[in-house]
């Protein structure tokens, strides 16, 4: 097979997982049509090297994880995440529902490995998995390695339609209150704020904005990314510190500082690319996958995330009585943990759509049920999943 052909044939699966999301309003997300259609393709006539012939080798993907994970941690500001706190507090308490279930029953069902395996991909999107899917190949584990991919497909034919339902329960009842007078328009700052990237370069603040070219936005992302790399290497004789955590971790310091823009990667013209080029990556694993070893994986696949949504359910629940928050809202905010970034936003936008047509009414309800969607699909997917996936993967 030629290079351009395996590209034209990667692209359109991509693109035709994307058409099906569209068409179904994401209630069957793209990732699990280009999971099947990569599946069907490595059983009939794909080559086994199809991703790396195309051009996306592992290196080139390794390189992409450093730059996209640093993007990530230009996008937490303390400041703008403070309004939110009872979210941030749900959302923690909803991972830890799943590690504590998972770990306290699943261990017994399916196996230590398997469980920590499971749990990053869980709570988090492409980059946990990866993660815990190189990890797991490097430790010999290859049905685990493809566990790892299967489980970040799957999670969202739980999280999509539970999120609705919860919804759609909370929406009414903030509709009746905004009706009876006693719920008004909440200005959604931390909203806005998530989407509109900072211009801010304190360190560069008398350099020429033309002097700001993508080549020295990529340079810069690139040096901060360097640098995590760096200090996990001298840190490594005396503590195992994955690189992509303190990737995210030097990203936060570097916007704070000043040396990085919010979103440097999008504003580069690189965040598409370097999503693509995950996505190859992250469905190559799948090569593996025999008929037989997808069979294998189904029971601990369906019997984790049942286990990691009653774990999240519970702990959000207490944590939403503890801070009056509605259970409602509570759960929802929990279950961003399966799906993140944009598909938290769409779920919610559909869900308002569905239950009044009235402008005014949605206004309010974009307001009170947007922002903490938004800030915990955030929390979840962006942050926390990617320490745990660093963390756990030290236990492989």
């Amino acid at each position: 097979m030629s290079q351009m052909l395996a590209l034209v044939i990667l692209m359109l699966i991509l693109f035709i997982g994307d058409l099906v999301a569209v068409r179904t309003k994401a209630w069957v997300p793209s990732i699990f049509v280009c999971a099947v259609l990569f599946l069907l393709g490595y059983w009939t006539f794909f080559p086994q090297d199809i991703v790396a012939l195309a051009g996306i080798p592992p290196v080139v993907a390794t390189m992409m994880m450093y730059l996209l994970i640093t993007n990530m941690g230009t996008l937490l500001s303390i400041q703008e995440l403070k309004n939110q706190w009872k979210t941030i507090l749900i959302a923690l308490s909803g991972i830890l529902g799943i590690i504590a279930i998972l770990f306290g029953i699943g261990t017994f069902l399916f196996g230590y490995e398997t469980i920590l395996v499971a749990i990053p991909p869980l709570v988090g999107g492409v980059v946990s998995a990866l993660i815990m899917s190189e990890g797991a190949k490097e430790a010999g584990l290859a049905s685990l390695s493809v566990f790892a991919i299967v489980i970040y497909v799957m999670q969202g034919f739980a999280g999509y339609p539970l999120t609705s339902i919860v919804l759609k329960k909370e929406g009414k009842r903030l509709l009746k209150q905004y009706r009876n007078g006693e719920l008004a328009i909440k200005e959604p700052e931390v909203a806005a704020s998530l989407e509109t990237p900072n211009k801010e370069l304190k360190l560069f603040k008398n350099m020429p904005e033309k002097y700001n070219t993508d080549f020295f936005k990529f340079l810069r992302l690139s040096i901060v990314a360097y640098l995590a790399y760096l200090v996990s290497t001298l840190l490594a004789p005396i503590v195992s510190v994955s690189p992509f955590v303190l990737c995210l971790l030097f990203g936060v310091i570097a916007t704070s500082l000043g040396f990085l823009e919010k979103q440097v990667l999008q504003r580069a013209n690189g965040f598409g690319f370097a999503i693509m080029a995950l996505m190859l990556f992250i469905f190559d694993g799948l090569k593996q996958a025999t008929p037989d070893m997808m069979l294998g994986i189904l029971y601990p696949l369906i019997g984790t995330i049942v286990l990691g949504v009653i774990g999240m359910y519970i702990f959000s629940f207490v944590a939403g009585k503890m801070l009056k928050v509605s259970k409602e809202m509570a759960f929802a905010v929990s279950l961003t943990a399966l799906y993140g970034f944009p598909a938290d936003y769409i779920i919610t936008n559909e869900v308002i759509k569905s239950l009044t047509d009235n402008e005014k009414e949605r206004e309010v309800l974009t307001s009170h049920m947007l922002p903490p969607m938004l800030v915990g699909g955030f929390i979840t997917v962006t942050i926390v999943s990617v320490v745990i996936a660093g963390i756990f993967v030290g236990f492989l």
